[in-house]
């Protein structure tokens, strides 16, 4: 007799779609649950490419030490751009012998998938700070780094990277805006709490969730990817049942059931 899973007959939110099937969905009907995928927000590339497409020159140019991408959302508006002016980003890092940094292991998984050797991510937490506490000192020559950011992202990477010596240039890659409405079906089943669980990937993510569904009913457990959503769900008011202690979509299913067993418990 198949052992039902530890998140049998939840119903749980994962509030961004990903291309292909998405780790959430895998390791949540693994887990037993039903994942709801409700697109939140979406990503898309800047109104104006030029700045990128300059520093993506300069990139293969052998212009920057580094290369450091703090979310998946970047990878592939890079490649895309990469791939307007006539090559891949893996050809853009690897002739110039760019070193390439990822928040966390999400973002190395993206740049893996696109062909890119990952040279640095942080230990837990996957956060800014901790990106910046694990960087080497500037070289005496060519201490040059490129970032391509969201048009959301704080500041703590580039200024802490500059305070330590660093040159960077930071430019945005890609826009985050509010997807389309969810359905009304979906609208009325997260109000009665008939979605138990919502999977938060991003601040961006916590506002849209509020903004286009409401606060949660009570009982609804939230769950965030890392410290930085994590804070946003406690700055908008909200009860955070847990925080991945590995920021990757599995890493976030596995948090979630254990938030469950620990109500079950209770």
């Amino acid at each position: 007799m198949t052992t039902p899973g530890p998140l049998a007959g939840w119903r749980v939110l994962v509030p961004r779609p990903v291309a292909g099937t998405s780790p959430a969905v895998v390791a949540l009907a693994a887990a037993g649950a039903q994942a709801e995928v409700v697109p939140l927000i979406a990503t898309v590339p800047p109104q104006d490419t030029a700045p990128l497409d300059d520093v993506l020159l300069a990139l293969g140019a052998g212009w920057y030490r580094w290369l450091v991408v703090t979310s998946a959302a970047a990878v592939p508006v890079l490649v895309e751009r990469a791939g307007h002016a006539g090559r891949s980003l893996a050809e853009l890092v690897g002739d110039a012998g760019t070193r390439v940094a990822a928040v966390g292991p999400g973002t190395a998984r993206a740049l893996s998938d696109a062909g890119v050797s990952v040279d640095l991510t942080p230990p837990t937490p996957s956060t800014a700070q901790s990106l910046v506490a694990a960087w080497p000192a500037p070289p005496a020559e060519r201490a040059r780094v490129l970032f391509p950011r969201g048009d959301l992202a704080a500041p703590t990477l580039a200024d802490g990277l500059r305070a330590a010596g660093w040159q960077l240039d930071d430019v945005v890659a890609y826009r985050t805006i509010p997807a389309d409405p969810p359905p009304a079906e979906v609208r009325e089943a997260w109000s009665d709490g008939r979605i138990g669980a919502a999977l938060l990937t991003s601040a961006s993510t916590v506002r849209e969730l509020v903004a286009q569904l409401g606060e949660p009913p009570s009982g609804t457990l939230l769950v965030a990817i890392g410290p930085t959503t994590a804070a946003q769900v406690h700055s908008a008011g909200l009860p955070l049942a847990a925080t991945a202690t590995t920021q990757t979509m599995t890493g976030l299913v596995e948090a979630l059931a254990q938030a469950v067993q620990t109500r079950r418990s209770a």
